[in-house]
C-alpha cells in the first residue's frame, strides 16, 4: 500500500514539474529568449564598429547605440526573471526537502515499531501457537494469509524508506545545482549591468559628437524634409490617379451592367407588347366569326407581361476601398494584410538610422517626420519588392529615382534609388529586384521606404519581420 502510494506520489510530482517546464516564461524560454537578445546586441556592435570606421558620427550610430540599450535592458530585465524562477524553484525545493525528511523520519519510526514486534514474536512456536490456535480450518488459513501480508508490509516499509533516501539525495543535489546556477546568472548580470554603463558612456560620446556637428546635421535634414516633401506629393499625385481610375473603372462597369440589364429588361417588355397584340388579333378574329357568343375570350383579357422589376445589388461596406473592387484587389490586399509582421526586408543588409514618425535627437534642438523609415545599406545594395503587386509608378527625386508598387488598396515606395529595374505597369512577385540603392553625401548606401494604406502611412516596421 505505502509502495503504491509512493509510486503515485512521484508520477504526481514529475507530472507537474514537466507542466512547469511548458508554461510560458519558463526558464528554457527565458534562456532562449536572452539568446537571441544577445545575439542582436553582437550583430548590432560589429556594425557599429564597422559605421564608426567609415563614418563620422551620425543619427544611424546613434540610433544602433539607443536599439543595443534597449536590447541590453531587455537582457537585464530577462536575468531578473530567470533569478526570480531559480529562487521559486530554491524555495520549493527546500520545502519538499522538508517534507521528505519528516516523511522519512515517520517510516523509520513505524519501520521500527514493526521490527520490535517482529522481534517479540520471533519464536516459530508463537507463530505455530497463532496458527493451530485458530477455531476452524478457514480461520487458520486467514491467518497464514494475515502472516504473509504482515512480512510483506515490511519489506514494503524498507523499500518506501529506501527510495525515499534516494529521492531526498536526490532533492538535496539539485537543490546545490540550482543555486549554483543562480550564482552564474547573478554573475551575468552583473556583466550585463557593466556593458549598460559601457554603453551609457558610448552613447553619451556619440551625442558630444553630434552636438558638435549639429549645424552640419541640420542642413541633411533639412535637405531630407525637402525631399520627402516632394517624394510625399508625387506619391499622393499617384496614388490618387490610381484611386481615380479605379473609380471611372468601376463606374464604367457599373454603367456597362446597367446598360446591359435595361437592354435585356427592354427585350422582355418588347416580347410581352408582342405577346398582348397577337392574344387581342386573336380575340377580334375569334370575336368576328363567332358574334352570336356574348362570352370574351379569355386572351382577350389576358393580363399584359410586365417586365421584372430590376433588383439592386447589394451594397459594398462604406469601408471598402474602390483599389478593392476588383478580385484581384481584393485577393491581394486581404494577402497583404495577413502577412503583416512577416514581410521582409527591402534589403538583404540594413539597419534602420531613422524611425517612422516624428522623431528628436538627444540632446540637439533638431526634430523631424519620417514618412516612412530610412535604411542604411551597403551602395549599391539589391532592393528587391516585400511582396507581389503592380509597379504603378517611377518618378526622379532630386537626381535618383523612386518606385511605387501597388498591392490592391496598400503601396509600397523604395527612394533613393541609383538605378531602376522594372517599368511602368509591370506585375511583379515578392522579391523581384526592383533597382539599387543610391549612396547619401557620405558614401554610404541608403534608402527610404514608405508603406501608405491609399493615402495614409503606416509605420513599416511593424510589416516587416525582425531581423
Amino acid at each position: 500500500m505505502l509502495k503504491r502510494m509512493f509510486t503515485c506520489f512521484l508520477a504526481m510530482a514529475v507530472s507537474l514539474a514537466l507542466y512547469a517546464q511548458q508554461q510560458p516564461g519558463s526558464s528554457d524560454e527565458l534562456k532562449k529568449k536572452q539568446a537571441e537578445i544577445q545575439r542582436e546586441i553582437d550583430e548590432l556592435r560589429n556594425t557599429l564598429k564597422t559605421t564608426k570606421k567609415n563614418t563620422k558620427a551620425g543619427l544611424l550610430q546613434l540610433t544602433m547605440v539607443q536599439k543595443k540599450l534597449r536590447l541590453r535592458e531587455q537582457a537585464i530585465n530577462n536575468i531578473n526573471q530567470q533569478i526570480n524562477i531559480i529562487e521559486g524553484t530554491i524555495s520549493k525545493s527546500k520545502n519538499e526537502i522538508e517534507r521528505y525528511k519528516q516523511e522519512l523520519d515517520t517510516l523509520k519510526q513505524q519501520y521500527a515499531k514493526s521490527i520490535v514486534y517482529a522481534y517479540k514474536n520471533r519464536s516459530n512456536y508463537d507463530f505455530l501457537n497463532f496458527i493451530f490456535s485458530a477455531s476452524s480450518f478457514n480461520d487458520a488459513l486467514r491467518r497464514v494469509q494475515y502472516l504473509r501480508a504482515y512480512r510483506l508490509y515490511r519489506e514494503e516499509q524498507a523499500a518506501t524508506i529506501k527510495n525515499t533516501q534516494q529521492v531526498l539525495h536526490d532533492k538535496i543535489a539539485s537543490l546545490e545545482s540550482t543555486r549554483k546556477e543562480k550564482d552564474a546568472v547573478l554573475q551575468k548580470q552583473e556583466k550585463q549591468k557593466v556593458e549598460l554603463e559601457d554603453e551609457k558612456k558610448e552613447k553619451n560620446e556619440i551625442l558630444s559628437k553630434l552636438k558638435a556637428r549639429e549645424k552640419e546635421i541640420s542642413k541633411e535634414l533639412t535637405a531630407k524634409q525637402r525631399a520627402d516633401k516632394k517624394l510625399k506629393s508625387a506619391i499622393k499625385s499617384a496614388i490618387d490617379r490610381e484611386i481615380r481610375l479605379a473609380r471611372e473603372k468601376a463606374l464604367a462597369e457599373a454603367k456597362a451592367r446597367e446598360a446591359a440589364e435595361a437592354a435585356e429588361n427592354a427585350k422582355k417588355v418588347a416580347a410581352a407588347e408582342a405577346a398582348r397584340k397577337a392574344a387581342a388579333e386573336k380575340a377580334e378574329r375569334e370575336k368576328a366569326g363567332n358574334a352570336a357568343s356574348p362570352a370574351t375570350s379569355p386572351a382577350a383579357t389576358a393580363p399584359i407581361a410586365k417586365a421584372e422589376p430590376k433588383k439592386e445589388a447589394p451594397k459594398k461596406p462604406a469601408s471598402e476601398s474602390v483599389l478593392e473592387s476588383t478580385p484581384e484587389g481584393f485577393r491581394i490586399s486581404g494577402s497583404f494584410e495577413s502577412n503583416k509582421g512577416r514581410l521582409p526586408w527591402p534589403v538583404e543588409k540594413g539597419n534602420v538610422k531613422i524611425h517612422f514618425g516624428t522623431y528628436s535627437i538627444e540632446g540637439t534642438k533638431l526634430r523631424g517626420n519620417n514618412p516612412g523609415i530610412t535604411l542604411a545599406t551597403e551602395p549599391g545594395a539589391v532592393v528587391r519588392a516585400v511582396f507581389e503587386g503592380e509597379v504603378s509608378r517611377i518618378f526622379d527625386i532630386d537626381g535618383n529615382w523612386s518606385v511605387l508598387v501597388r498591392h490592391g488598396k496598400y503601396f509600397t515606395v523604395y527612394s533613393n534609388l541609383s538605378s531602376v529595374s522594372v517599368s511602368k505597369d509591370q506585375k511583379i512577385a515578392g522579391g523581384t529586384m526592383l533597382g539599387r540603392a543610391a549612396a547619401n553625401d557620405e558614401g554610404n548606401g541608403e534608402i527610404e521606404f514608405l508603406l501608405m494604406q491609399e493615402n495614409r502611412n503606416l509605420d513599416p516596421e511593424s510589416w516587416i519581420r525582425r531581423r
